[in-house]
């Protein structure tokens, strides 16, 4: 189900807009542009949540387009995500620019959507804080933002709270301090085991105390590695079991990395690799976007 999130796509490939727009229409409520001028003049009439946006385009590229409408108080509060070739983003662009993420060119459908949607998460619950109830907590559905999607959000917008969790009477709480875990309970566990525990909850609720605190630190690992060492222990489990993994048991997405540090490309094919003669992976079976 879409959520109130306003979404800006840029792109000047028609194929590449129209896979991203059938992709994130699930999610947001998605507008498109073909090019920059087209989407300065939409952004003015209707300011975006968060834009995604080639950065290398004909005429205003997407740096431009981002710097065009942050000079303008009235559509200067959005998120972005450029999409960028390696070498652009090792070379032209950097954190000054602002962008809250990269996608490398080319890639995968799949990829970009969950790296997408990680942003869309962390501006959905902002927009819930900011029309909390007058006690100030947050309540929601985990059938809308499952337990691993929370916590991603929250340590993006470095979040400090109390996460509490119910599923068919069970209860956790977590503690966060700028968006990492610092303390968890799940009736006798603590910490790292009580947050392994409930990361596969698809259903039930959730509370975001945002003025609740605690000087108990009991997780060993970050907010990143605890979602990573959750979910290969659910993979795990279900590969002993012979059952399928959970549907919330999806690969956590890695933080983007420092844009200085990319490397030169290596000659990237234009689709993936023949699969003729054996199986095809998931991957393989993914659309694979680039120009």
């Amino acid at each position: 189900m879409a959520n109130n999130v306003k979404l800006l796509v840029v792109d000047d490939n028609p194929m590449v807009l129209a896979m991203l727009q059938q992709a994130l229409t699930p999610l947001a409520l998605v507008t498109t542009a073909t090019d920059a001028a087209d989407a300065l003049l939409k952004a003015v009439d209707d300011v975006p949540d968060l834009l995604v946006c080639d950065y290398k385009m004909p005429g205003m590229d997407g740096r431009q387009l981002v710097e065009k409408l942050r000079s303008r108080p009235a559509t200067a509060n959005f998120s972005t995500v450029l999409m960028a070739s390696k070498v652009d983003i090792a070379e032209r662009l950097s954190p000054q620019d602002a962008a809250d993420d990269y996608l490398e060119k080319p890639f995968f459908l799949k990829d970009a959507t969950r790296r997408i949607k990680r942003t869309i998460d962390r501006i959905a619950l902002e927009k819930m804080a900011k029309t909390a109830p007058k006690d100030g907590v947050v309540r929601g559905s985990l059938s809308q933002m499952n337990v691993i999607d929370l916590m991603q959000s929250l340590e993006m917008g470095r979040k400090s709270c109390q996460l509490s969790l119910s599923n068919e009477g069970d209860k956790c709480e977590v503690f966060f301090a700028e968006g990492q875990v610092k303390h968890a309970t799940y009736g006798s566990l603590v910490g790292d085991e009580a947050v392994f525990k409930v990361l596969r909850w698809t259903g039930g609720n959730f509370q975001l105390d945002f003025e609740a605190k605690t000087d108990k630190e009991t997780t060993q690992l970050n907010t990143q590695g605890l979602l990573m060492e959750g979910l290969r222990l659910l993979d795990e489990s279900a590969r002993d079991s012979g059952t399928e993994p959970e549907p919330a048991a999806a690969e956590a997405a890695p933080p983007p990395a420092p844009a200085a540090t990319v490397a030169p490309p290596k000659p990237t094919p234009s689709r993936p690799p023949s699969t003729a003669g054996r199986g095809r992976t998931e991957e393989e079976e993914d659309v694979l976007l680039d120009g």
